[in-house]
């Protein structure tokens, strides 16, 4: 009886073992150097909200977390869900990371690196508006710290725009493959593109099918929730948590849109215009002495087009006239099908890279960035 009594109570502790261990991603918490996101030596850049200081939140693709860190290892702590990030270690290739599961809060980045000062880039390369993301911190070897923060370029670009400038599609195979946030990249868009081939900070506020004044397949007399009513907001969709426009003022803004206003259905040619005018208003009283680019993109062609692009030259036009010099029109190719395609019809990272190539070499002569 006392053996078997041993062998109830070996079993008992097994079970209670069992339903008693902390989750994967918490027993790696506890391991190494916890270094929490209000960390001064880690670096920020794009629309993120600070409201909880612990979690930072975002929802725009593009945000930046930057640190310089010692030690042989590197894990970065993320809200579950929250999707995919690039991630660079010491300039090598980028590789991407993914936060999928519910319990999903912890990836390794790196490990068994040489024992001396390492750097790290992460880049979020989908849209959030739905996971709300958080970053939630770096894990370091035991007693190690960050460093300075590393280089940032000086030059900024801010970049507006639509599903084409989140990237969406472009790792996808062909036009017919549905939309998946495995196959969006915004890395691979032309806009990170044309920024890093600047070597400029990139800023960027982006939705798909987001219009100036009709999202897609919106009512012709417009959508309430266009750009011009979230360009303020530091998350899409939270007017509780105003963007402060004096932390980020860039030396030239691209706006890419006009896609979803006409792209579908019925639409209203003076409200587009109307529209259009409104924005540029709206971004020159955040920024009074910065560069306005208007951009054409690559998926429309026709009529279509051309109505976009009477809208832009008009206000490009009458800024002029009424003395600001400093806003400006450009074309980038359209798609022909030669380059491929990416899922759901649009640019393939082939499209991405000529088009990134027309828009640096523009901005390259327009701002002498030599």
């Amino acid at each position: 009886m006392k053996g078997i009594s041993m062998i109830l109570k070996s079993i008992l502790w097994l079970v209670c073992m069992m339903f008693c261990l902390p989750s994967f991603s918490r027993s790696m918490d506890e391991e190494g150097e916890f270094i929490r996101p209000t960390n001064k030596k880690i670096q920020y850049v794009g629309r993120i909200s600070f409201k909880n200081p612990n979690a930072p939140c975002f929802t725009y693709p593009g945000v930046q977390i930057n640190a310089r860190f010692e030690g042989t290892s590197l894990k970065m702590k993320a809200k579950p869900m929250s999707g995919y990030f690039m991630a660079q270690i010491d300039g090598c290739k980028p590789f991407k990371v993914g936060f999928n599961a519910p319990n999903d809060s912890v990836v390794t980045l790196a490990v068994a690196l040489s024992d001396e000062a390492h750097e790290v880039r992460l880049t979020y390369v989908i849209e959030g508006f739905k996971r709300r993301p958080e970053f939630w911190g770096f894990v370091l070897d035991k007693g190690r710290t960050l460093l300075n923060p590393p280089y940032m370029p000086k030059r900024k670009i801010e970049f507006i725009g639509d599903s084409m400038t989140c990237g969406l599609g472009v790792e996808g195979k062909n036009e017919n493959d549905p939309y998946m946030a495995e196959t969006e990249n915004y890395s691979m868009s032309y806009a990170s593109l044309t920024a890093r081939a600047l070597d400029a900070q990139e800023f960027t506020i982006a939705c798909s099918g987001i219009g100036v004044y009709r999202n897609h397949a919106g009512p012709k007399n417009g959508s309430n929730d266009n750009i011009s009513s979230v360009y303020s907001q530091t998350l899409l969709g939270d007017n509780t948590d105003i963007w402060n426009f004096m932390r980020y003022i860039p030396d030239v803004v691209c706006v890419n849109l006009g896609m979803n206003d006409v792209g579908t259905g019925e639409y209203d040619r003076s409200s587009l215009l109307n529209a259009y005018r409104n924005f540029y208003k709206q971004i020159r009283a955040n920024y009074p002495r910065t560069r306005i680019v208007f951009l054409s993109g690559s998926m429309l062609v026709g009529n279509r087009l051309e109505h976009v692009k009477y809208a832009m030259d008009e206000v490009v036009r009458d800024a002029r006239i009424a003395g600001d010099k400093n806003v400006y029109r450009f074309d980038m190719s359209w798609q022909t099908g030669d380059l491929g395609m990416g899922a759901c019809g649009h640019p393939s990272k082939w499209q991405h890279e000529k088009m990134a190539g027309e828009l640096t070499a523009y901005l390259r002569g327009l701002m002498g960035w030599f």
